[in-house]
């Protein structure tokens, strides 16, 4: 099954020759009328022409939102033109990434997307859009996705995906586990290595085309199942380790060494962090995303 990311058709403008050409033999043009002094109050500033507005430096999009505190923390992370690295188990990065895909559509961000593991569950990034205040299907419209099914339509993908962002441009890049199709058991292992390399390489020219931000998610293994990531791929931004314990969530970047963890907590419960109990380069956040309401009522006694 071919795994092509779709690219719109070229455009071509209309020459503009014609809309700024001068008038004509044949045109009749009035000549102008006599000028005569007119006492009136001084007239305002000239506006700016839209040339001048659209020459001012544009300020830079938000990629995610800045509430709740999860959300700076991710993209203090995460730098134009380099890849920050995600390790973890599926169960400690996937719900993460999900709920990335919906915060990222808040801001109205565009998320590109390359999925390896073929695990992308639209169902739950709609419900978290509906959670963050969008409707379902204006969440999953910013996602753009593309799968692969074997090793070598995930190298055809990286090595295109210049060409679909030209088509359709995004926000934040993503790779979800793509060394994870090098590993079924179908890829000769002589071939894996320089596979995995030529990916690497593709990517770097990619994040540095584009001058975009890459999210690359791996397993706990982290860079033992990517030969050529280090040394082949994009500039680094930083390495976040997440672990899943039995009611929290905890990350940990190498940059700074700076750790978060997300605790499941009801709205306006407080924890020992808030009284000084917890380590201090340790940060916590208590996850209170207001529930949906639902139909049915609740009954005393």
């Amino acid at each position: 099954m071919p795994a092509a990311l779709a690219v719109a058709p070229s455009f071509v403008p209309e020459p503009l020759a014609e809309a700024f050409a001068p008038p004509g033999p044949e045109e009749a043009v009035e000549p102008l009328a006599p000028f005569r002094p007119v006492d009136r109050a001084p007239s305002p500033p000239p506006r700016r022409s839209v040339l001048s507005r659209a020459a001012r430096p544009r300020r830079p999009r938000a990629i995610l939102p800045s509430a709740p505190a999860l959300f700076p923390w991710i993209a203090r992370h995460l730098a134009p033109g380099e890849v920050t690295v995600w390790s973890g188990p599926s169960v400690a990065v996937e719900p993460l990434l999900e709920l990335l895909y919906a915060a990222s559509a808040t801001v109205r961000g565009r998320v590109s997307l390359l999925e390896g593991a073929n695990r992308f569950h639209p169902y739950r990034v709609g419900e978290l859009g509906r959670a963050l205040g969008l409707d379902a299907g204006a969440t999953l419209r910013r996602v753009r996705l593309a799968r692969a099914f074997t090793a070598h339509q995930m190298v055809a993908l990286v090595d295109g995906w210049l060409r679909e962002l030209r088509a359709h441009p995004a926000t934040l890049l993503v790779g979800h586990d793509l060394p994870a199709l090098f590993w079924d058991g179908e890829t000769p292992d002589d071939e894996r290595d320089a596979l995995l390399r030529q990916v690497a390489r593709g990517l770097a020219e990619v994040v540095r085309r584009s001058a975009l931000p890459l999210l690359l998610t791996l397993g706990p293994d982290g860079l033992e199942r990517f030969p050529g990531l280090a040394d082949d791929g994009p500039r680094w931004a930083d390495y976040v380790r997440l672990e899943r314990g039995p009611s929290a969530l905890r990350l940990r970047a190498l940059r700074d060494d700076a750790r978060l963890t997300l605790v499941a907590r009801a709205a306006g419960q407080l924890g020992l962090e808030a009284f000084g109990g917890g380590r201090a380069a340790e940060e916590v956040i208590a996850w209170d995303v207001p529930p949906r309401r639902t139909a049915r009522r609740s009954r005393s006694g």
